[in-house]
C-alpha cells in the first residue's frame, strides 16, 4: 500500500473535538496527521468547569492499586493527542495504526514552517467573548510547570 500524503493542521485558534475529530478521519483513511500549536487550541465552556472535570478525571485511580494507572497527561501536546484517541476505534487493530499515523507539536517544528497548513475555518473559534479556555492554560492548572513551547 502506498503511503498517503501527511496532513498538516494549525490548532491555533481550533476547538479541539472538532480538530480531534477530523484528524481522526484522516489517520483512520491511512494519512500521516501532523497538528501544530497544540498548545493554542481551545475548549469551550465555563472555564472553571472544564478545570474541575479535568481535575476529577485525574483522581481516578485503580483500588486496588493506584500505582497503575490510568495515567492521565499534562503537557499539552499529549492532552490532544489523547483527545484524538478518543475519537478512534482504540483497542481494535485499526484504530492503533491510526494512532500511529498522529503527531502533535507545540509549536511549529522547523520542518513544517514552509508547508501548507490546513485551516478549518468551520472549527475556529471566533467569539473573543465566548467561554474558553487554551490547553496550555488547563494544562497549567493541573500541574505542567513549563511556559512557552518546550
Amino acid at each position: 500500500m502506498s503511503e498517503q500524503p501527511e496532513k498538516i493542521f494549525d490548532a491555533e485558534n481550533m476547538v479541539v473535538g472538532r480538530l480531534a475529530s477530523k484528524a481522526a478521519k484522516a489517520a483512520i483513511l491511512g494519512n500521516k496527521v501532523v497538528i501544530v500549536n497544540a498548545e493554542k487550541a481551545i475548549l469551550t465552556g465555563d472555564r472553571r468547569t472544564v478545570i474541575k472535570a479535568q481535575k476529577e478525571k485525574r483522581n481516578i485511580r485503580t483500588s486496588y492499586n493506584p500505582r497503575k494507572g490510568p495515567f492521565h497527561e499534562r503537557r499539552p501536546d499529549k492532552l490532544v493527542r489523547k483527545m484524538i484517541r478518543g475519537m478512534l476505534p482504540w483497542p481494535k487493530p485499526r484504530g492503533k495504526e491510526a494512532y500511529r499515523r498522529i503527531h502533535v507539536y507545540m509549536g511549529v517544528p522547523e520542518k513544517y514552517v514552509d508547508k501548507d497548513m490546513i485551516v478549518l475555518e468551520g472549527s475556529r473559534y471566533t467569539s473573543l467573548t465566548g467561554k474558553h479556555i487554551t490547553v496550555e492554560e488547563l494544562s497549567h492548572e493541573l500541574g505542567w510547570k513549563r511556559k512557552g513551547v518546550a
